[in-house]
């Protein structure tokens, strides 16, 4: 239900109504302006800072960016640091590259500096990916004091952030510190954000926020200057969302939705798995992190869901150097409360026969 057809539907049919046959041509390489003035609102809005939409660039969505990112500023055997736990498909794209991969760990305020600077005593990094608000898996959210000083180490230490912030505007409680997109005019982050998570996934539209000096870069790529915009016609779609107001009511509907699911999810393992479990209860985004017992591994559970028709992800995926064993990421995104409620119930069954 919260795939809406008739929100696109909308959409499309506003910009159909209104189109040019050159909005079916090949777009500029940043991509459409018009889009980016639209977008600039947004971010502007849901950042509390003003967006310029020079600083924008159209991407196919973060996982797409994340790719361009590693073929536009690294080569075949640079450094890259990453959080401890991380999104496990990052690792995919990092490794496609020929990418050394070092993981930073993390705690609820985030990446933890200290590990930062012991890494940078050895290492190099062509750039740090991190999830800064309402991490994946972790749910976690990086303190305000620590980008500050995450962003005076890229300074001194010259290597990019690469701040993938698709889910900041799924906060549900209250509004995470200031994004990374805020802060570009340092000269060494890439923010990525993306349409994925608040309007459709399908559509494969996001974008790129940087400097002026990293854009001119990234407008060199082979590809961009083929193609152009990486994805034109769909960012004429998403600007009509926006300019009709169906964005923001869209996205009203998702943290409302999401907060209960939360709340739900949150109920249902104090009810069946307070006693055996710990986790963070999430300010926004999609996740709970759980943490088993020590001596249980999830990887060995999953090997048993078939039996109770329930799903999630070990840990060891999360992780760069196969650890984090005693760990599970569940997602509240796609079942509603009824469904929540009746899987953590089935988890615990599995949980409690492993015992």
């Amino acid at each position: 239900d919260l795939l809406s057809l008739s929100v696109i539907e909308q959409a499309s049919n506003a910009f159909l109504g209104n189109a040019h046959p050159l909005d079916l041509n090949y777009g500029a390489s940043a991509g459409d302006r018009s889009f980016a003035n639209a977008l600039a609102g947004v971010l502007t809005r849901e950042y509390g800072a003003l967006t310029h939409p020079g600083s924008l660039m159209v991407t196919n969505g973060n996982s797409q960016a994340l790719d361009f990112v590693c073929t536009v500023f690294t080569r075949p055997g640079d450094t890259v640091f990453v959080e401890e736990p991380s999104y496990f498909l990052a690792f995919r794209i990092l490794a496609d590259h020929g990418l050394n991969i070092v993981g930073i760990p993390i705690d609820e305020d985030g990446l933890i500096i200290e590990a930062v600077e012991a890494a940078l005593k050895i290492h190099e990094p062509a750039f740090i990916y991190t999830i800064p608000s309402f991490h994946n898996p972790s749910a976690y959210t990086m303190s305000a004091s620590r980008r500050a000083q995450l962003v005076a180490l890229s300074l001194s230490h010259d290597f990019l952030i690469v701040a993938d912030e698709v889910y900041h505007m799924l906060s549900y409680y209250e509004a995470p510190p200031m994004a990374f997109g805020t802060m570009i005019d340092s000269g060494t982050i890439i923010s990525l954000g993306s349409f994925s998570k608040i309007l459709a996934p399908a559509l494969r539209l996001g974008w790129m926020q940087a400097s002026e000096k990293l854009l001119e870069k990234a407008f060199e790529n082979g590809v961009v200057n083929s193609g152009g915009s990486l994805n034109h016609y769909t960012s004429h779609i998403a600007r009509r969302a926006i300019e009709l107001g169906i964005l923001e009511q869209h996205l009203m509907q998702l943290r409302q939705t999401f907060r209960g699911r939360v709340k739900a999810m949150d109920e249902a393992l104090n009810s069946f798995l307070g006693n055996t479990l710990q986790w963070h209860r999430p300010k926004g985004g999609y996740f709970f992190w759980l943490a088993l017992p020590e001596d249980m591994d999830a990887d060995d559970l999953r090997s048993r869901v078939s039996d109770y028709e329930i799903g999630f992800q070990p840990g060891s995926r999360f992780s760069s150097r196969g650890e984090l064993r005693h760990f599970l990421r569940l997602s509240f995104s796609y079942y509603n409360e009824d469904d929540i409620f009746e899987g953590i119930e089935r988890l615990s069954r599995l949980i409690a026969r492993a015992r």
